[in-house]
């Protein structure tokens, strides 16, 4: 009998999207399409498609947390990323249970502080963002926010690449951990350019623009696909730079799903 393949596990905690083209679902398809096993914790229901946000139900704290130990009490992720929390209590929770497991060994935690979606939803509650700031990201390996994002974790305006820069020595001077600005609705750019800053090394890391397509869940995808890459045991500079190649080759092989598009999460 042949030797049965083993693969690394990742587990994401976020929000369901019921059209398919973000969230736990775009992020389970990420892992596959890198060679890990994707475990999720679904955080709470959303009813959307790729157009806006028409519902948000939470998961309870309680429901949540035993996912997630489910998870580890058998499957031992190797990487862990988090997505849509909503609620104040679930990021508590998170915050909680990933301070508790740092005690005794630390796995490499990729927080994307969803906020506020592409249409304008509000994917967390004001009272959240303060548990967010103070108990998550100084336990995260990695912080993933977008311009909007950026923008409220910096406290300031974010027009070029140039104040991206600032952006994100300012995140990591606050929070103390490595932080990914994706400026890919920077407007007037040419290029998407992502900065990436972890107190030593920065990164500049462009692409031109795929012209023509407008998707849906790149950021779950990036997040996803760099912590798919830290679950294979690359190191952060590295993982974040396979995130970036993966996520522009998914929206290069984008296909049309109705009027819209949808992420092609292919090796």
């Amino acid at each position: 009998m042949s030797k049965r393949k083993q693969l690394p596990v990742a587990l994401t905690i976020a929000g369901s999207d019921s059209g398919g083209g973000a969230g736990i679902q775009a992020d389970l398809k990420t892992f596959a399409a890198l060679g890990v096993h994707g475990a999720s914790a679904i955080a709470c229901l959303t009813a959307q498609n790729p157009k806006r946000v028409l519902g948000i139900e939470a998961c309870s704290p309680k429901m949540l947390r035993q996912q997630i130990e489910a998870v580890f009490e058998e499957l031992n992720p190797a990487a862990v990323k988090t997505g849509m929390l909503f609620l104040a209590e679930n990021v508590s929770v998170v915050a909680k249970f990933f301070e508790a497991r740092t005690a005794r060994r630390r796995i490499p935690l990729i927080v994307d502080p969803v906020l506020i979606s592409t249409s304008g939803a509000k994917l967390l509650e004001p009272a959240a963002i303060k548990i967010l700031k103070e108990k998550l990201l100084p336990l995260a390996t990695l912080v993933t926010p977008n311009l909007s994002e950026a923008k409220i974790l910096a406290g300031q305006k974010i027009s070029s690449v140039g104040e991206m820069r600032e952006a994100a020595r300012k995140i990591h001077s606050r929070f103390g951990r490595a932080v990914l600005v994706k400026g890919g609705h920077l407007e007037n750019a040419r290029e998407a350019v992502d900065i990436f800053f972890d107190g030593k090394t920065e990164l500049l890391l462009s692409v031109p623009f795929v012209k023509g397509v407008r998707t849906h869940g790149t950021g779950c995808t990036y997040s996803a696909a760099i912590c798919a890459a830290l679950a294979l045991g690359r190191d952060l500079p590295e993982a974040v730079q396979i995130g970036k190649k993966f996520v522009t080759r998914a929206i290069l092989q984008s296909y049309k799903i109705g009027s819209h598009f949808a992420l092609g999460h292919f090796d």
